[in-house]
C-alpha cells in the first residue's frame, strides 16, 4: 500500500526569540498543533522544547520524530488501558 503524497508547507515560528521556519507535511503540522494544545503550550513553546532536545538534528525532522513518539506513547497508553479494562 502506498501512502498518498502530502504537500510540504513552510511554517514560520519564533523559537527562543528568533524567527525560523520549518517545512512539514500537513498531517505532521496538524499533530504538532494538537500536541501543543494537549500540553497547554503555545506552538512556539513546544517547538522550542523540541529544539532544545534535538542536538544536531534538523528541526523539521526533530518535530516529525516528536510527533511520532507522542503518537506511539498514546498508542501504548491506549493498549495498557484496554488491557486493564479487560
Amino acid at each position: 500500500m502506498t501512502a498518498p503524497p502530502f504537500r510540504i508547507a513552510k511554517h514560520s515560528l519564533v523559537v527562543a526569540g528568533h524567527r525560523t521556519s520549518v517545512s512539514l507535511e500537513e498531517p505532521f503540522w496538524r499533530e504538532v498543533q494538537k500536541m501543543a494544545e494537549v500540553r497547554g503550550l503555545s506552538l512556539s513553546a513546544l517547538v522550542a522544547e523540541i529544539d532544545g532536545l534535538r542536538g544536531s538534528a534538523n528541526l523539521s525532522s526533530a518535530i516529525r520524530v516528536a510527533v511520532l513518539e507522542h503518537a506511539l506513547a498514546g498508542s501504548a497508553q491506549s493498549s495498557v488501558t484496554a488491557i486493564s479494562d479487560a
